[in-house]
């Protein structure tokens, strides 16, 4: 795969080994990283397909709603699998999902955690909104789907890998936070990157996201 293409001021590219120890090593390396983040492992399918010739540059806002996208010569990237839990920050992943999906033509599939509260409902909403608003504004078709995974926000990252969604690309928000549990057996974005036969791009959380508590 030629990377060279990406532009790196406005994505980072990051290849590892696929072993636990290597993942974690690409995720600490960009726990502070503000633009996405592709991971690669080096037996990854994809590797000769929806990657090999993408050119992505974003103005210096990140906002890709107005992103100058130079080029994506490859027509492999059809599908892009985008799970949504009840998380708030997931909704932040609505920009480059549709930024990605206006400049491919790759159809959204929008996998909503199977979660008992309404949250997962509400984000995948949100997100729903966001590609509409884009697609009226700009007069394009940008197609996409919802799915409901089969289970809730805390486990679902075991759903990713279905061959049912057919996806050439994984668009994953990273943990805000580690728990006992993430620094005991690694994050869920860490069990996502070993058992993905795709790459998988990640952004993390931003905390103008966020409103502090009184």
């Amino acid at each position: 795969m030629n990377f060279e293409l990406f532009h790196t001021d406005d994505i980072r590219v990051e290849y590892c080994d696929g072993t636990r120890r290597d993942i974690q090593r690409v995720l600490d390396d960009c726990r502070e990283e503000r633009r996405p983040y592709l991971v690669i492992k080096n037996n990854c399918s994809a590797q000769q397909s929806c990657c090999s010739e993408v050119l992505i540059s974003a103005n210096a806002s990140n906002d890709y709603s107005q992103a100058n996208f130079q080029g994506f010569r490859s027509s492999e990237l059809t599908r892009i699998l985008v799970p949504v839990s009840m998380l708030e920050e997931e909704v932040y992943k609505a920009e480059i999902c549709t930024y990605l999906a206006r400049k491919t033509g790759a159809h959204l599939i929008l996998l909503r955690a199977r979660d008992y509260g309404s949250k997962a409902k509400q984000n995948t909403q949100r997100i729903i909104t966001h590609i509409q608003t884009i697609a009226e504004r700009t007069g394009e078709e940008i197609s996409y789907e919802v799915q409901e995974a089969k289970r809730d926000s805390f486990s679902f990252h075991k759903d990713f890998h279905s061959t049912e969604w057919k996806h050439d690309l994984l668009l994953l928000t990273a943990s805000r936070e580690y728990g006992l549990d993430d620094w005991l057996f690694g994050p869920p974005e860490l069990y996502a990157i070993r058992k993905s036969k795709v790459p998988v791009m990640l952004v993390n959380p931003r905390a103008d996201l966020f409103s502090l508590c009184d």
